[in-house]
């Protein structure tokens, strides 16, 4: 039985119409399998490096945004100074010559004297809490919080200096006014 079976797979080899082809093995290559393992290794250690990058950057950031609060707290403190210096210098100058004036009744002495005082009291207040703000860890403030504080103190110290200046101006008006008045009531008339 042997040589009729062997007989039969030959003819039926040969006599089939090339259908039954031989297929081989499945070839693997394993050098692109090798080069995404590689290529993912890389990348990851790229992201990696990224994201150091980016935490080193964030905290740079966070640096720059600090000298930036802190250079914003010494310009408004630096104009706070400037200013109650300016207000200083403005009341003890103005008002010597506001009061010294034969023009200024002595019943407006005490009036002039009380306005001008009441604005250096609250420019000494304000350098007061400003220097509570910066000496202390003050109502647990951030930078930021500080500096708008801050900033918000040196716009009343600017309304303040406009306050003495409107103040100076309407009393120097107001003894300009009396002198010419008096200028028109004592002079001579020779007509």
């Amino acid at each position: 039985m042997k040589p009729k079976t062997l007989v039969l797979a030959l003819a039926f080899a040969f006599l089939s119409s090339g259908h039954i082809v031989a297929q081989g093995m499945p070839v693997y290559d394993n050098t692109n399998f090798i080069s995404l393992a590689k290529s993912l290794i890389e990348s990851a250690k790229q992201t990696s490096n990224l994201l150091k990058t980016v935490d080193f950057l964030k905290k740079q950031k966070e640096r720059i945004e600090q000298v930036s609060n802190v250079i914003q707290q010494l310009d408004a403190v630096g104009q706070l100074i400037q200013n109650n210096q300016r207000l200083f210098n403005m009341v003890q100058g103005d008002l010597q010559d506001i009061l010294n004036s034969p023009y200024i009744k002595p019943e407006e002495i005490n009036r002039v004297t009380k306005s001008f005082n009441e604005i250096v009291e609250r420019s000494m207040e304000s350098v007061d809490y400003v220097n509570k703000i910066l000496t202390s860890d003050y109502l647990k403030m951030s930078d930021a919080e500080r500096a708008t504080v801050l900033k918000d103190y040196e716009t009343q110290s600017n309304e303040m200096v406009a306050e003495v200046e409107s103040k100076t101006r309407r009393y120097k008006e107001i003894i300009s006014f009396r002198k010419m008045q008096d200028r028109i009531n004592n002079r001579e008339t020779g007509f």
